[in-house]
């Protein structure tokens, strides 16, 4: 046990400043042994703390590793369980019961006698031990920490200190000393035994001297004794005055102790007043409403800027005090509960007065539009007025209706919508289902008078304006309309039959005006300058330019009005399911309860959706209109759309702006393709006549016509790869249909068909210098000259047959061996069969056989294409190529002869100019 115990004071205490006073090796009761050791310690510095640790072997078996640890003043008892008996067993009472199995009586007895002393040594409160042997709990020496000396060689047990003795290691003076008694011996190390003889010897004579000289100071001794006695005495007085001191010293600890007590009372009464007063100041501070917001919230002026200012602030100062976070507690006040029922009374009673000041601002704006938009077509219903004067002179301007100031004064209010639409979804939900009914059909009916106004202009009919006196007169309709506004103000889902009646009405005319229009017969390209498809391109630009900022501006006023950048979900408008004819609508949640959150495009262009829903399908009909005009306008139409697109894309690719104007670019491009399908169906029902020359084809000029328009018209466009798509489409179809009417041709030679269209298209593509078709031009133009070529070898032919013949009898000979030079030996072709051939072919009758030529080709060629002095030099250069052939052979088969023609190279030149200047 001695060696366990030095080890757990080096490896365990002494790190910790702790010293080791007992241990005993136990075992918990009723388990699985598993022994442990409890031990008592004491620590080293002041002051002092009397501990009780559990101590357990680690499961390696090498080391000892402390478990847990007791304070002793939490030692409430120790019960023994046998006061007679020996018994291992006994209990330590802490805050739980410990029970455990000592290894001996013994260790338990030591163990707790340690505890007894070492309570009664440092606790005032004294521990309650039962079952325990008197003689175990006999007054000792207090232990003490003189009694306890530092080290690892002593500790407390059963009855007295026990010393354990423990190896020392001598001092260096110690072992100087016995250094020179060792050699003051010989036989010190030689023989121990006579060494240990001698000392004992030595100390026999040491003691006995030291017996005699105590015997002779016999009387210092009595002396000394005496004064024992004496202060033995005084120690007993002493001890009696200290206890003395004791008793008074403890009234005066237990007076010490009631004014602590009454000082801590004092201190918690104080430290609750003081958290008392933090929450009342805190309640008043954030729950108390100036009687100034008060008064704005109940009676503030919504309609100035002063009021409407003053009431913003107020209802932020409300919305502040309910969405104060109350501490716990507090919400079971009665205080508490009252404030908050008179918030929610104010919240009701304001958001009451402003969803219906809001909605008579609705009502009031949408009346002023009206009156404005019946002001404006009201000129075209005055009887007597000449309608093209009117439309010339008031012009029904091209123009949408400016809403920036209704935006402007609905602005002053986006503060408080935003507040409305934190407190009371409800409300807030209802305002902006209004807001979108009022502005569809103002909207609606501005949208659709500004594409009457479109329409006319593009069709230059004033017939058309006569729809505008089947609108309602302006003072009956304007005040039913307001009357009907007005009279569902009070409400924020107010009857709006009165609305839905007119707009019905409204849209009734302008369709059967539309039908008219569009009923209008198809107008030929060929009729139409150029004046007249810039006109409709300006008009059409001007369509969109006054669409966009429309748009725009609408969408920047919902976002910054309805507080949209917030991203919650619009209710209804934000997820109904409605298509652009109208459609019905499919609900997704119930009215006044907030959605769920979604993103702030998809909510704005719901909104857009609903309020815009007339523009897709007007801008679908003047497309139609515009295409039911002239079908090449559907070049102007891509052009600009598609550059209203990209910007709008630019901007935002998801916005109701980008997604409308997308829809209308598929529509225009099929009216491009189907332009492009048109164009290659008219050549391929091309009919030529059959009595007259066919010269430039129809569907070439028309290429060459389509072609101008659109390299003027797509210049730097965002869309050139359509036309380069188109233009492959057409040119093959060109090839294709000028070589099928070519074989079909009957009175005009094929060579003159494909050379003069090819030589046409071959100009058209030069000029314009169309990159996509730089491979087509290459091949028009090798059409052109093989054509050309074969035109004028046919036309040609053999002018002088006669002496063509006899020279391809020569070039046989000489084919089947014979040599040039022995031609002339030949009896059929000697010098006098040569000269006999070449005076048939006079200078006269040369002549007159070009003329005739020169005149069969003006009959096959036409006017237009100008091609004949082209035609004409090649067939004079052809001519000239078989006179040199012909001399040629003659310089070689018949050398030496002198035989030549009767005219020259420069008489046929001569010939061939004067016969195109006689013509």
């Amino acid at each position: 046990m001695t060696a366990i115990k030095h080890a757990l004071q080096r490896d365990i205490f002494t790190p910790n400043d702790e010293r080791l006073l007992s241990i005993v090796n136990v075992c918990k009761a009723g388990k699985k042994k598993k022994n442990c050791f409890l031990c008592a310690t004491v620590t080293t510095e002041r002051p002092v703390q009397v501990k009780m640790v559990k101590v357990k072997k680690s499961d390696k078996g090498d080391f000892y590793k402390r478990q847990i640890a007791w304070a002793l003043r939490d030692l409430a008892v120790v019960d023994a369980k046998d006061a007679i008996k020996e018994n291992p067993e006994f209990d330590l009472h802490f805050e739980k019961i410990y029970k455990w199995v000592a290894s001996s009586t013994a260790e338990k007895n030591a163990f707790i006698s340690c505890i007894w002393k070492l309570n009664q040594r440092y606790l005032r409160k004294k521990i309650d031990f039962v079952n325990v042997s008197s003689q175990l709990l006999e007054e000792l020496p207090k232990v003490t920490e003189e009694s306890v000396p530092s080290g690892e060689n002593q500790s407390v047990t059963g009855g007295d200190e026990e010393v354990v003795d423990v190896y020392q290691e001598l001092n260096a003076r110690e072992e100087q000393d016995i250094e020179i008694m060792m050699e003051g011996c010989e036989c010190a190390i030689s023989n121990a035994e006579a060494f240990a003889e001698r000392l004992s010897r030595e100390l026999q004579v040491l003691d006995g001297a030291n017996i005699q000289s105590i015997m002779a100071s016999e009387k210092q001794v009595n002396i000394l004794m005496k004064l024992l006695d004496e202060a033995l005495k005084e120690v007993d007085q002493i001890e009696l005055k200290l206890s003395s001191y004791e008793e008074m010293l403890q009234s005066v600890k237990e007076q010490m102790d009631q004014i602590s007590e009454s000082n801590h009372l004092i201190h918690l009464s104080n430290t609750n007043n003081v958290k008392l007063l933090s929450e009342i100041e805190f309640l008043v501070n954030h729950m108390d409403l100036a009687k100034g917001h008060i008064k704005a919230l109940q009676e503030g002026d919504l309609s100035s800027s002063r009021g409407i200012e003053a009431c913003t602030n107020a209802a932020d100062a409300l919305l502040q005090c309910m969405n104060v976070a109350l501490r716990p507690g507090h919400d079971m006040l009665q205080a508490v509960k009252q404030q908050q029922q008179r918030f929610s009374d104010l919240r009701e009673q304001f958001a009451r007065r402003l969803a219906s000041h809001l909605n008579n601002v609705f009502v009031q704006q949408f009346t002023q539009a009206l009156l404005q938009l019946y002001n404006r077509s009201y000129f075209l219903s005055v009887p007597g007025h000449d309608q093209s004067s009117t439309l010339a002179q008031h012009s029904v301007e091209l123009a949408l209706p400016n809403h920036h100031p209704f935006h402007r004064d609905l602005l002053r209010y986006a503060k408080l919508m935003e507040w409305l639409k934190n407190t009371d979804y409800g409300k807030y939900e209802g305002l902006t289902k209004n807001y979108m009914d009022y502005l569809s059909r103002l909207y609606e009916r501005e949208i659709k008078d500004f594409f009457e106004v479109a329409k006319i202009k593009m069709t230059g009919t004033t017939k058309e304006s006569k729809k505008f006196a089947t609108l309602p007169r302006k003072e009956s309709a304007v005040k039913q309309e307001t009357e009907s506004l007005h009279g569902s103000s009070g409400k924020l889902t107010g009857s709006t039959s009165s609305l839905n009646k007119l707009s019905v009405q409204s849209s009734g005319n302008r369709r059967s005006q539309s039908s008219s229009l569009l009923d209008m017969g198809n107008m030929s390209a060929s009729d139409l300058d150029v004046a007249d498809r810039t006109k409709f391109d300006k008009i059409f630009e001007q369509v969109l330019s006054e669409l966009e900022p429309l748009c725009l501006a609408e969408q920047d006023f919902i976002s910054k009005f309805f507080k949209l950048q917030q991203h919650q979900s619009m209710p209804g408008t934000m997820t109904e399911a409605e298509d652009l004819d109208g459609g019905t609508l499919s609900r997704q949640h119930n009215a006044g309860v907030p959605p769920p959150v979604s993103s702030e495009k998809d909510m704005i262009r719901q909104m857009m959706i609903k309020i815009f829903r007339c523009i897709e399908p007007e801008l679908n009909n003047l497309i139609a209109l515009g295409d039911k005009i002239d079908s090449f306008n559907s070049l102007y139409m891509l052009v600009k759309m598609s550059h209203h697109v990209w910007t709008a894309q630019n901007v935002d690719p998801a916005s109701f702006l980008s997604t409308t104007l997308g829809n209308v670019l598929v529509t225009v491009k099929r009216n491009f393709d189907k332009c492009i399908s048109n164009q290659i169906r008219q050549m391929e029902e091309v009919k030529i006549s059959k009595k007259s020359k066919v010269g430039i084809l129809p569907f070439v000029a028309e290429f060459e016509e389509f072609a101008g328009l659109a390299e003027s018209i797509f210049k730097n466009a965002e869309r050139r790869g359509d036309l380069d798509k188109a233009y492959t489409k057409l040119i093959r179809g060109v090839f294709v249909n000028v070589e099928k009417v070519a074989n079909e041709s009957q009175k005009t030679p094929r060579d003159v068909v494909m050379m003069e269209n090819f030589h046409h298209i071959f100009a058209t593509l030069s000029r314009l210098k169309i990159s996509c078709l730089e491979a087509e031009k290459k091949e028009a133009k090798q059409k052109y000259t093989d054509h050309l070529q074969s035109y004028v070898i046919y036309s040609l032919g053999q002018p002088l047959e006669k002496l063509n013949h006899f020279f391809e009898g020569v070039e046989a000979r000489v084919a089947q061996g014979i040599r040039e030079e022995e031609v002339s030996y030949q009896l059929a072709f000697n010098k006098q069969e040569l000269r006999k051939v070449i005076k048939e072919y006079p200078g006269k009758e040369v002549k007159k056989g070009l003329d005739n030529l020169y005149k069969k080709v003006d009959k096959h060629l036409c006017e237009e294409e100008n091609l004949l002095q082209v035609v004409w030099h090649s067939m004079q250069d052809e001519f000239i190529r078989q006179y040199k052939h012909f001399e040629g052979l003659i310089a070689r088969c018949y050398p030496g002869s002198g035989v030549t023609m009767e005219f020259t190279i420069q008489d046929i030149l001569d010939y061939c100019s004067s016969i195109a200047q006689s013509h």
